[in-house]
């Protein structure tokens, strides 16, 4: 916990011109004694920080620094502005220039342009830099936000306590507390839409850290099921892709996948993607089933 707070205050006073430990101690819930520990550690470790007095005073890193060569090695910036392209790419207004100009010396070229390119857009691009930008303002400012949420029975109004906006399962999440169910959800950035920020600010609760890190998705709790689906040789590379190299087995027949699973709505929808590729043979509630669905589409066909 040290470490990532360390990162964040130095994050912060790069962002920012200027700061006071009462702010740094509110926005990491620890004591003022704890955020000036943290400062002398950091200006041991080399980065000068500095403190001012006064009514204008505050903490700030000294004018002109760059991070040097000797806190982080060529590999560590690379991937380190990897990982700040891959933000920009969703980011409302780009700030990449401005950051590598801190984190580079004039005698150190990082570029990435032919090794690593780290793209966190979508189709929804523009739609989702906004997003993010107005839950990010949420967040800084601890007010709730209001959307309608859109999902498999319909759309709800929902007001949420916005803590992280997180990247999950290959799609951007809010992360909050809900009002109306009274307790920590997850929302798919994709299917929110007319989002309102309000003026009613929140206390942030303590989160388990099993909901936080999305453990809790996979729990005990949640009822598995297995199923049993032969593929077609043709199709052996989506498999692999989805699952591994060694997820299946095979035989003259085709290839046989035995996977568990907690959702069958998403597992049927994803078996129907391989068409005609693809055959559930356990268990057979479930294989009637998708025959039905099957059934049902080859009516809407014929007509």
């Amino acid at each position: 916990m040290k470490l990532d707070r360390l990162i964040g205050i130095l994050t912060l006073l790069l962002q920012n011109k200027k700061t006071t430990a009462p702010k740094l101690a509110k926005h990491f819930e620890v004591s003022r004694r704890t955020i000036l520990r943290d400062i002398d550690t950091l200006n041991m470790a080399g980065i000068p920080i500095v403190a001012t007095r006064g009514g204008d005073g505050g903490i700030a890193i000294m004018d002109g620094y760059k991070i040097n060569h000797g806190v982080l090695t060529t590999d560590e910036l690379q991937n380190l502005i990897a990982a700040l392209k891959g933000l920009d790419s969703v980011s409302k207004q780009s700030n990449l220039e401005n950051l590598m100009g801190k984190l580079t010396q004039g005698n150190v070229v990082v570029s990435l342009a032919d090794s690593i390119v780290i793209d966190l857009s979508s189709y929804y691009k523009d739609t989702l830099s906004e997003k993010i930008a107005l839950i990010k303002q949420a967040i800084s400012e601890s007010r709730t936000i209001s959307f309608d949420y859109y999902y498999e029975k319909g759309n709800t109004r929902r007001e949420i306590e916005p803590y992280c906006i997180e990247f999950r399962w290959k799609a951007w999440y809010l992360f909050g507390w809900c009002r109306k169910r009274k307790d920590f959800r997850r929302f798919k950035l994709n299917r929110l839409w007319e989002l309102v920020l309000t003026n009613e600010h929140f206390s942030r609760r303590a989160v388990p850290d099993d909901i936080l890190n999305a453990s809790d998705v996979f729990n005990e709790q949640n009822e598995q099921n297995n199923i049993q689906i032969r593929f077609d040789k043709s199709v052996r590379f989506r498999l692999i892709e989805e699952y591994g190299l060694n997820c299946y087995e095979e035989n003259e027949n085709g290839l046989l996948l035995s996977l568990d699973y907690t959702n069958k709505e998403y597992i049927l929808g994803w078996v129907l993607g391989f068409g005609d590729k693809a055959e559930i043979l356990s268990p057979l509630k479930i294989r009637a089933e998708f025959a039905e669905i099957a059934k049902n589409i080859f009516c809407k066909y014929q007509t």
